[in-house]
């Protein structure tokens, strides 16, 4: 691979996540399961990707989200969380902000509309972040910051691109059966070593995999374990409240996902605006990342007591809660200011861009998407 090199501050990171890591496989007896080697490389104290200190979003850091691209994404988020929020109560909960602009965008968006939102809580782990986000958030009182789910909740729960950045598990077929890729080090590097599947694990890939038994010998993929438990954590919340929770991340419902000739599953690394295959290159200056099973997810929340309010691409939600008429508020015959956003909605609705390969999945309980959102509804396809 041809990649940007580190600095020797980076690259002196980036070691010592990877000796914590060799430290740790040595003390589990020579191997560790992936997801926690993916767990370790996003989030360990200090020496993570998402715990340290790098740049992660924007032109500097290593990739671009819905909300760096358009304030209007944030704006149309909006409209949909104020109907909900009608319903059920005031508040908004973001899980990874990322540099805290889709939660400034949501709340102008609000006030322009003459919502009251009483608290934005943001559940943020990466420490660089949680400073951005305090800064450009400074101008918001009502912004708030805590390191995990509150007990009970009435409101609306925003997470863009959070589902994908949980560590997941790999798994290979051999034979009839399906083995756990662990980590291990072979000739002083991290390799992938097949072991036995707890009963947990084969339980998951029962109820994730359709079909399981016709894919072919060393068809390897991943199962969402913790994604899934996230689920039932949403779950857990709303049970003292009601509201809904709107989950925008790129991926497939199930039978899209284990796709014959997807022999080699969908995980990806981002490095510098480079994207490449290989999860053991600098840990800890990388984001890894796993598609989405959407259906997996709309399972885990419907297991655990939640409604599937809807499921359809980012362009099918956007466009139904209104980019198309908050475009349409600049005039076109202004082009200097009309065109640019033009430019920014087509990137976030064209199939060939983010429109099709993002997906927008609500669960929540008690309330009732607007009706413009309910007929794009394509949760017959999980």
């Amino acid at each position: 691979m041809s990649l940007p090199a580190p600095n020797s501050d980076a690259l002196a990171a980036s070691q010592a996540l990877q000796q914590a890591i060799a430290a740790e496989i040595a003390e589990q007896g020579g191997a560790i399961p992936f997801a926690r080697f993916m767990e370790l490389a996003l989030y360990a104290p200090r020496l993570g990707y998402y715990s340290g200190g790098a740049a992660k979003l924007g032109e500097d850091g290593d990739f671009t989200t819905a909300p760096e691209i358009s304030p209007l994404y944030g704006a149309t988020l909006a409209r949909a969380a104020a109907a909900i929020m009608a319903q059920s109560g005031p508040n908004i909960i973001e899980f990874g902000a990322g540099t805290g602009k889709l939660a400034r965008d949501v709340l102008n968006a609000l006030a322009d509309m003459g919502v009251q939102v009483d608290s934005y809580t943001i559940v943020e782990l990466s420490g660089e972040l949680q400073a951005r986000q305090q800064e450009a958030l400074k101008e918001f009182p009502q912004v708030r910051w805590l390191s995990g789910f509150p007990d009970a909740f009435r409101g609306v729960v925003l997470g863009n691109e959070v589902l994908d950045a949980m560590p997941v598990e790999l798994v290979v077929k051999e034979g009839s059966a399906w083995r756990r890729q662990m980590v291990g080090i072979r000739e002083g590097a991290f390799t992938l070593l097949p072991a036995e599947a707890d009963a947990a694990l084969l339980q998951q890939i029962e109820r994730q995999i359709p079909d399981a038994a016709t894919l072919q010998d060393g068809y390897l993929t991943e199962i969402h374990p913790v994604a899934c438990g996230f689920m039932r954590s949403l779950a857990t919340m709303f049970e003292g409240g009601k509201g809904a929770a709107i989950l925008v991340d790129y991926g497939f419902p199930a039978h899209e996902y284990y796709f014959d000739e997807r022999t080699g599953g969908t995980l990806m690394c981002h490095y510098r605006h480079h994207a490449h295959p290989d999860p053991f290159y600098l840990p800890g200056l990388q984001d890894i990342t796993a598609h989405v099973d959407f259906t997996a997810m709309a399972l885990a929340a419907q297991d655990a007591g939640l409604e599937v309010l809807g499921y359809m691409s980012q362009a099918s939600f956007l466009l139904a809660a209104g980019i198309g008429e908050l475009l349409m508020r600049t005039d076109p015959e202004d082009a200097l200011r009309y065109l640019p956003q033009s430019k920014a909605v087509q990137k976030l609705v064209s199939p060939a861009e983010m429109g099709e390969l993002f997906k927008v999945l609500v669960v929540g309980k008690d309330v009732e998407l607007d009706p413009a959102i309910v007929r794009a509804d394509r949760s017959h396809r999980l």
